[in-house]
């Protein structure tokens, strides 16, 4: 935010306007035993200079993706984002545009969700797709409930390969809203899926690629899942990967639950990010969030709605598909902006060069003979086992001005046989230098 201090008389003025005699006023419904008798352990005020000073300093001790090789994953990855994608999504259209309620004067953003819902129904092998949710992991959660609407069963099997954030949320929507969960192991070997399935099983979460970084073929899995009567959830983080891999749609998925954030969007956009939800057109009825549709107004020329928003998201919580009412509409507006600037071709081949880039990065670590290679198959991400613990050494190659990866301990510290493990990622950004730099800093580390 502008640093825009206030006056003496700016703060007289606004006391004046609503008719109280001093800040301490303001506070005469707080108990005097709660209130407290000194100011607050902070620095003094500063001026403008000094606070950009001091803030920049702070900055400075962060070693971020742009001042270092970065190898970081684990949900979130680093792609070349063109500069014709950040000029686009700020034009004022697009950039103040809020959810249509009146969606017949927001041609322009019903259109765009309309593309986007097409892009992520195609990428995905889908039939249907949402105007995005949040996130990738509450569109997880969502997706569990709504396998348990279609099922009328309240048991869901989690995957150990899937991603511990999304675990959590499930886990967090799970408790308040009934739901069982059969949480699978976090293992970075295969694991057993169909064995768990019951008569009372709702949906089997998996993803692919896996947290630990394997690619799989969960075809059998779709096809025990339909025999039990059950729904297959796919959960994507890298959506890149799905310009190579086999798509969820293929594999016999029913919902696909991701995370869009590799395509068009920055690391540093925070969270949420941009959540991908998409189905079959049978399930639609139960799908959360809203649709856009292509239709013609009264002399044919050709228009946008919203297909499905249910008014219970606004007005009965209780008996709405989802309370998460709103969407990331300009996230999925620089998803779609830049999808639509890779075209299939591009996206392939963007697809096809991380992967490369991994690869050789996986055969350059295991030259060094320190680092055992734990994933037998990968996209661009990838887990190893190191001889010591994993932080340590993220420490250490940061020291060298190398981001070396993601500790799996960061997200399982209690889990001591998984402290070794580093997950390790690499994209169209890596150089060949940056790898051999990593290679070398590893191999003097270890």
């Amino acid at each position: 935010m502008r640093y825009l201090p206030l006056t003496e008389a700016d703060r007289r003025a606004m006391l004046a306007k609503i008719g109280v005699p001093s800040i301490e006023s303001l506070y005469r419904d707080v108990p005097e035993r709660v209130r407290l008798r000194e100011p607050v352990d902070l620095p003094p005020h500063q001026g403008e200079l000094e606070v950009e000073g001091a803030i920049l300093g702070l900055a400075r001790k962060n070693l971020s993706t742009t001042r270092a090789p970065s190898f970081l994953g684990a949900g979130a990855y680093r792609h070349h984002v063109p500069a014709s994608v950040d000029h686009l999504i700020q034009r004022g259209e697009f950039l103040t545009s809020y959810t249509p309620y009146q969606p017949e004067v927001s041609q322009g953003t019903l259109q765009a969700l309309f593309e986007f819902q097409t892009q992520v129904a195609l990428i995905t092998g889908m039939e249907v797709a949402n105007a995005s949710m949040y996130d990738g992991a509450t569109s997880c959660a969502e997706a569990v409930m709504m396998a348990g609407r279609v099922t009328r069963r309240t048991r869901a099997v989690l995957s150990g390969g899937l991603h511990p954030h999304y675990r959590a949320v499930t886990q967090t929507h799970a408790r308040f809203l009934g739901f069982e969960l059969d949480l699978a192991e976090p293992d970075p070997h295969a694991e057993d899926l169909i064995a768990r399935i019951d008569a009372n099983t709702s949906c089997v979460v998996v993803q692919n690629p896996g947290f630990f970084g394997h690619v799989h073929d969960w075809t059998k899995l779709g096809e025990a899942c339909r025999a039990a009567g059950a729904l297959l959830v796919m959960v994507v983080t890298e959506p890149v990967s799905l310009g190579l891999v086999t798509s969820p749609g293929e594999m016999g998925a029913d919902i696909v639950a991701a995370e869009g954030q590799g395509i068009g969007n920055a690391l540093s956009f925070g969270g949420p990010y941009v959540g991908l939800f998409a189905t079959r057109e049978k399930y639609v009825r139960q799908m959360p969030g809203r649709i856009a549709g292509e239709t013609v107004d009264a002399d044919g020329r050709r228009g946008w709605v919203l297909t499905l928003s249910t008014r219970e998201q606004h007005i009965r919580r209780e008996k709405a598909t989802s309370n998460i009412c709103t969407n990331s509409g300009l996230c999925a507006l620089a998803f779609t902006i830049h999808l639509a600037l890779l075209g299939e071709a591009g996206f392939t081949r963007l697809a096809e060069l991380n992967h490369a880039k991994a690869v050789q990065l996986a055969e350059r670590i295991a030259a060094t003979g320190k680092a055992e290679l734990v994933s037998d198959s990968f996209f661009n991400e990838f887990a190893l086992r190191l001889p010591r613990p994993a932080a340590e050494v993220v420490e250490a190659l940061a020291e060298r001005g190398i981001l070396g990866g993601v500790p799996v301990s960061r997200f399982y510290p209690e889990k001591r046989e998984l402290a070794d493990l580093l997950l390790v990622t690499a994209t169209e950004t890596n150089s060949d230098d940056d790898m051999a730099r990593l290679a070398a800093a590893l191999e003097e580390v270890l």
